[in-house]
């Protein structure tokens, strides 16, 4: 029943966050709902102990946290993960017209996606629109998304490609641009996009000044297997683990160290952004929780001693018919539990320390964990933990949810692996 309730609840997230912005948008009212305080970064704080707070960064990231009730050196409890995934963006003047009238819009590849898994499907656009106001200098944003599906990519038949199915180089500038619509009498080329915008949000063009618009899927995520033992979606990667992370955040209540969610930003293309984990956006809250709570300097270093950090993002599960891709040892699977991810040239921050903690915690929520290492002949990615602790010096793991299909329109994740996941996490907060 519980892995029921905590399905359907992310898939109620992931169908709401259709690109980064949105994501944040919902986590900040997921949060306001339980209680927690928004804060404003260019103005004084005032934290208690145990209250429950949150700040965002460029209306995409959230960080949301409790202050220790036992002092600014007890330390932090840490869960981070991002609120992006791969995928198109589209650029400015992006109207292209076509024979027959048809127009396209011109786009830019976002992260690493799997290109080929974007044709042929209903596409739709979100993201945030910049607004004129009275001060240049703090324009208004707003959100935006279009419910209806408005463009596709059409594929290439295969009459005219007929080794398709032999391998197929795509263009990004020319074989992936979506369609949006056939111009008439009553649809102009020019300024299309900004028009269609400002007649969802109510506004005049004029006043539209700039925007970060993304492509979606809006296909609805839903469950599959024989006993729906299975959840496919966009943006698994890694808005479960960020799903997880807000449950868990919510759900639990200890605060004899600070808890600490942070959601970062713009991982897709390496983290130096602002918003992103190579920046000091999360050193600077944790120096500015110690300082609101009274800590000196001392006091701050004596708490990252403590402190532990779980980075969570997810893993490639054993592929049914590609396990040979896999380490022979080390090779999870979906519904297997929690994946502790390691990697001998230290593109995650796990050493046998941190997975000994976190492997520790999963026994201790009565969840099985499981390990991922790539295989020695194949190249993997990094992610947010070692990114981080360039920042500041956190003992941390990485960790994440075995998937399948990493970085296609839709992943593939085991319904068991969400539940076991939240249960770590909430026992990893509620640890004293």
């Amino acid at each position: 029943m519980q892995n029921d309730l905590y399905i359907n609840d992310l898939m109620k997230f992931l169908d709401c966050s259709s690109v980064n912005f949105l994501a944040a948008e919902e986590i900040c009212s997921r949060l306001d709902n339980a209680g927690y305080e928004k804060l404003d970064p260019a103005e004084k704080w005032q934290l208690r102990p145990g209250g429950r707070y949150y700040v965002t960064k460029n209306g995409s990231a959230v960080m949301a946290f409790s202050p220790a009730t036992s002092g600014a050196a007890s330390g932090y409890k840490i869960i981070s993960a991002h609120s992006d995934s791969p995928g198109f963006r589209i650029k400015p003047h992006a109207e292209m017209k076509c024979e027959g009238g048809v127009v396209k819009l011109n786009t830019e590849v976002y992260g690493g996606p799997i290109l080929y898994t974007w044709f042929d499907r209903p596409l739709s656009i979100a993201g945030r629109v910049i607004l004129r106001s009275d001060n240049p200098i703090t324009p208004e944003a707003r959100t935006i998304r279009f419910d209806r599906p408005l463009l596709t990519i059409p594929h290439l038949a295969i009459h005219f490609n007929r080794a398709v199915n032999e391998g197929n180089p795509l263009s990004r500038q020319k074989d992936m641009l979506p369609v949006i619509g056939i111009i008439n009498s009553h649809l102009e080329h020019n300024n299309l996009l900004i028009n269609l915008v400002a007649k969802e949000l109510e506004v005049n063009a004029d006043d539209i000044l700039d925007f970060d618009l993304s492509l979606f899927d809006t296909t609805p995520a839903c469950r599959l297997g024989i006993d729906n033992e299975f959840i496919t979606s966009g943006r698994i990667d890694d808005l479960s683990m960020a799903h997880a992370a807000l449950t868990a955040m919510i759900e639990s209540s200890d605060c004899s160290m600070t808890r600490v969610m942070a959601i970062f930003d713009n991982e897709e293309t390496g983290s130096g952004t602002k918003q992103g984990a190579a920046s000091p956006l999360l050193v600077n809250l944790l120096t500015r929780i110690n300082e609101c709570l009274g800590g000196t300097f001392e006091d701050m270093q004596r708490g990252i001693s403590r402190s532990f950090m779980i980075s969570a993002d997810n893993a490639h599960a054993l592929h049914p018919n590609y396990v040979e891709k896999q380490d022979p040892t080390n090779h999870p699977v979906l519904g297997g539990g929690p994946v502790i991810k390691i990697n001998a040239n230290c593109k995650y921050m796990t050493d046998a320390d941190s997975a000994a903690v976190f492997r520790r915690i999963c026994e201790l929520a009565e969840v099985p964990v499981q390990y991922f290492v790539n295989h020695s002949d194949v190249a993997g990615g990094s992610t947010l933990g070692n990114i981080l602790t360039s920042q500041i010096d956190l003992r941390g793991v990485d960790m994440g949810a075995a998937i399948w299909a990493m970085h296609s329109i839709r992943e593939t994740a085991s319904v068991a692996d969400h539940s076991y996941i939240i249960k770590a996490f909430r026992t990893f907060f509620d640890l004293h």
